[in-house]
């Protein structure tokens, strides 16, 4: 399954520790590509583990992830306008 995975984690508060424990677990399973955004090609357990551990961090009340998900990276097309970030890699 290929997957893009945005979040938007307030920093209020504890906002700021939460925001750094799932760019964590983001990192274990996909490519950082720019800021709050990930993408990459996980199994189907993998997703649903990722999902899980992202659930126990956030706040549902202020917090929020957006997973994008294709059964195939080929069905999308990317169009990088402006600077490419360093941390950008394929698998």
């Amino acid at each position: 399954m290929y997957v893009i995975l945005v979040y938007d984690i307030s920093k209020e508060g504890k906002g700021q520790r939460r925001w750094n424990r799932v760019f964590k677990i983001c990192k274990q399973y996909l490519n950082h590509i720019q800021n709050s955004v990930f993408e990459g090609e996980v199994l189907d357990s993998q997703l649903f583990e990722l999902e899980r551990k992202i659930e126990k961090e956030i706040d549902k009340n202020i917090d929020s992830v957006i997973l994008f998900k294709s059964r195939n990276e080929r069905w999308l097309d990317r169009d990088i306008l402006g600077m490419e970030v360093d941390d950008f890699r394929f698998i």
